[in-house]
């Protein structure tokens, strides 16, 4: 896995949880109003597990909706637009696991 990019997006907080040729795991904190801008990743699969408050993971092509829970996992496949946020006014966390393959951040209108 390359050098992980800078983020193009603010949120209140990520920790690096794990780091290898080709897997990334990290802790998200989303605030209020904070959001992933919609993207997609060439090689890896985007693996998110929920452990506080209600993630929302929305897709496009195919497109779809998915509200996890504490406790609760999605997938979002390579090459498939996604845009993760939260509806209530209180934070988010979740985990997410990246892989297998090289890392990249590719910002979709």
């Amino acid at each position: 896995m390359s050098e992980v990019q800078a983020q193009p997006y603010p949120v209140e907080k990520i920790s690096v949880i794990a780091k290898g040729a080709d897997v990334l795991v990290r802790e998200y904190v989303l605030g209020p109003g904070e959001f992933i801008p919609w993207h997609h990743h060439t090689e890896v699969t985007d693996h998110y597990y929920g452990l506080e408050g209600i993630v929302l993971i929305e897709t496009r092509a195919p497109g779809g909706r998915r509200e996890l829970n504490a406790g609760e996992s999605a997938a979002v496949t390579p090459l498939t637009a996604h845009h993760v946020s939260h509806s209530s006014g209180k934070p988010c966390r979740f985990l997410l696991i990246q892989g297998v393959g090289k890392y990249d951040f590719v910002k979709e209108e």
